[in-house]
Order: structure tokens, then sequence, then C-alpha cells
């Protein structure tokens, strides 16, 4: 028996991203192993840990299209109407689509069921071979291929090397690819409450000088994603207070919205920083999701930006396969650079000069902010470019985003 394991594609990472670029590559017929150091058990960690995602629409009909949402379906809420404001001013800003012809802006799952149906999604595919508790020891990139002999000594082989390990990823770092990096000194305060008034699939996000406050409806009409950002130096004291003192402090930011409320899963916090890679391909490698690319999570866009990665690459490499080109060859890393590359800078930058418009104090710079919303507000082509920018319409698309496989 060969200890050599021969694929197309060998990805690093079994994530939501590296698991959704598995899943669609082998819906067109490229081979995939799928490596990753955490224990199948972990993945499958079925505890609430109240952590959830905003899949944006675009997104979801990926999922669709690779028959992962099956899995996850029956625990996702839509996002039908979004509203956003400020400090003492709520409701300036409303994002409504035609919900009969559209549908909703996206779909809010808990992060457990997403994790586990699309782990369960690539195990199921053919031409997928999923290996957990396996570490890479020694990756090898030359024009001839890669080989990446993992800790218990076997050995595989691919055209192509994936790097979806997340915004550390020691991929993109032995690459030598460079990274522009800096810190908000804000922490980011997740969890999940139960509230008094049914949300009606409204999503809120209210805007103070220490950072967003947002509110993501969940499944039930009684229940909301919680993500509070502060100031860097007021997290400890903050997640030091009991339930009820933090709860009420809670209440203070809603304003009465939502009625009375109370913590339906133990807070998880963490730090807020910026990241974008110089370049997201180099010989024979491919970087997805936060190995290319961090950002703040004002406008909720994170993880739709890798799966926008990973719908890009995929219809890039099946489209490359069937034309019998080698799934590591440059010229399909060069329109994948290209295709991606612009696309996430932009959002990038996008979201930097939000958090940072918005994290001015005093009465002047809210009086710009407020005229600002306000126009988006009253303009409609304005405000439909910014309804098709959180739906992640914007672009040139690929076709998973459409709903089509490639």
């Amino acid at each position: 028996m060969s200890d050599t394991l021969h694929s197309d594609v060998i990805i690093l990472g079994a994530g939501l991203v590296g698991c959704a670029l598995a899943t669609a590559l082998a819906k067109g017929g490229v081979t995939v192993t799928v490596v990753d150091p955490a224990p199948a058990t972990q993945i499958r960690e079925t505890h609430f840990d109240g952590r959830a995602s905003a899949v944006s629409s675009t997104s979801w009909r990926m999922m669709e299209a690779i028959g992962a949402t099956e899995r996850f379906v029956s625990h996702a809420s839509p996002i039908e109407r979004i509203e956003v404001g400020e400090q003492g001013a709520r409701g300036l800003l409303n994002f409504q689509p035609d919900l009969e012809n559209d549908g909703p802006l996206g779909m809010m799952v808990e992060n457990r069921y997403l994790r586990i149906g699309l782990r369960e999604a690539a195990e199921a595919s053919a031409g997928v071979t999923v290996l957990m508790s396996s570490h890479p020891a020694q990756v090898e990139r030359d024009a001839a291929g890669v080989r990446v002999t993992l800790d218990d000594g076997r050995t595989l082989k691919a055209a192509l090397l994936v790097g979806a390990e997340g915004r550390r990823s020691p991929t993109r770092d032995a690459a030598g690819i460079a990274v522009a990096r800096w810190e908000y000194h804000h922490t980011a305060m997740v969890g999940m409450i139960e509230h008094e008034a049914d949300h009606r699939n409204v999503a809120h996000e209210l805007f103070y000088p220490a950072g967003p406050f947002a509110l993501l409806p969940m499944q039930g009409g009684h229940r909301s994603a919680l993500v509070w950002t502060v100031a860097e130096a007021d997290a400890p004291a903050m997640l030091s207070l009991s339930g009820r003192a933090f709860t009420a402090e809670a209440q203070k930011r809603m304003g009465g919205m939502l009625g009375a409320i109370k913590l339906a899963a133990p807070l998880a916090s963490y730090p807020l920083g910026f990241h974008h890679a110089a370049r997201i391909t180099a010989e024979r490698l491919a970087l997805v999701g936060d190995a290319g690319h961090g950002i703040h999570p004002i406008a909720g866009q994170g993880v739709n930006l890798g799966f926008r990665d990973a719908a890009a690459l995929a219809e890039v490499l099946i489209e490359g396969v069937r034309l019998g080109l080698d799934p590591g060859d440059h010229q399909l890393l060069a329109r994948y650079e290209r295709w991606r590359g612009l696309d996430t800078f932009l959002v990038a930058s996008a979201t930097d000069g939000l958090t940072r418009l918005f994290g001015i104090p005093g009465k002047p710079a809210s009086r710009i902010r407020r005229l600002g919303i306000g126009m988006v507000e009253r303009i409609t082509p304005l405000k439909d470019f910014f309804m098709a920018e959180a739906r992640g319409e914007s672009g040139a698309l690929p076709r998973l985003l459409t709903g089509q496989m490639v």
C-alpha cells in the first residue's frame, strides 16, 4: 500500500472557507485533499458558544449550489431588513429589499451549524479526502508540483496548494508574502441574547465612538446575536460584569429596543485588527479567506469575502482543468489574483474607512455622519449600491455566487 496520496489540489485548513472550496471543486471534477491539525471531534463540537455568522445572499446561493445548505437551513434565520443608526438616533438608514423578487439580504446561522454542515458536505463529496489531526511537517512547492509530508510520514502530492488556515496562516508566511497589518485597539464582545419583543428578522447596527453595536436576528424571533465593539482598555471590565450588569449596559445602548433582555450564551471576545496580503498567489499557491485578508466586522463581510474567494478560485480551476491546464498553471493563478485582489482591497479599505469615520467623537463629526447617512437614505441609486454591497453582488460575480454550477 502506497503512503503517497495524489490529488489535484491540497487545501491546508478545514474551516468554513476551506471546506466550501473543497466541495465546490469536487462538484466540478477537481480532486482535493483537505488537511487540518484539529481533531475531528473539535470540528464537530456542538456546544453552544454564542457565535454566529451573517451569510450574504450570494454566499447562500453558492452553498445551495454545492448542496451544503440542506445541512443547516433548519437552523438559519433570514435578514429581511437592516436598520442603521448611531448614538441617540436609531433608524437613520433602512435597507429594505424586495423580498418577493430578490429574497432576504442574507441568513444568520450559528457557527457550530455552519462548521459541521460544511465539513460534512466536504466529506460526502466524491473526490474529497479530509485528513483531520494531521500536521504538515514539510511543504515543498516548485515547477514540478506540490509535496506535503505529514508528521505521521504520509506524503501528499498535488498540482496546487491552497492556504486556508486563517489570519495566522503559516503557508502565507512561509511563502514570504508581505502583509500590511495594524490593530484598531478595539475588542469585539460576541454572544447571544434573548429578548422580550420579536426581532421581525431585522438587523440593527448602531454606531458609537468606541465602535459598532450590532444585533442580528436569530431563529425563533426572540434571540439575536450580539456583536459589541468597545475600546481595548474597557474590555476587561465589561467582560467581568455579572450577567445582570452586562445586560443592563447593553439595554442602555439599545434604548429599550426589543424589550427586556438576558444573556443566552457565555460571552466571547477577540481583538480587532486589519491585515491584507500584498498578493494572494505565488508559485503553485493560492490564499483564500483570512489567510489573505482580515477586516473589521463593521459591515459583516469578513467570512463572505472568504466565500467569494472560494467561488472565484473554484471557477478558475474548474474551467482550467476542463481546458486541460494544470491546476497550478501560472495563467490560472494570475486570473484569480486579478479577480479577487482588487475586490478584497476595496472592501477592506471601505470597512477601515467606516471604522475610522464613525470613531471620531464630538457633535460636528456626528452631524457630518448623519448628513452622509441621510443622503444615502434619500438617493435611491446610492442606497441600491450599498444594498448590493451588503448582498455581495458588486463586481464580476463568479457563477457559484449566482447559484449556478461552473
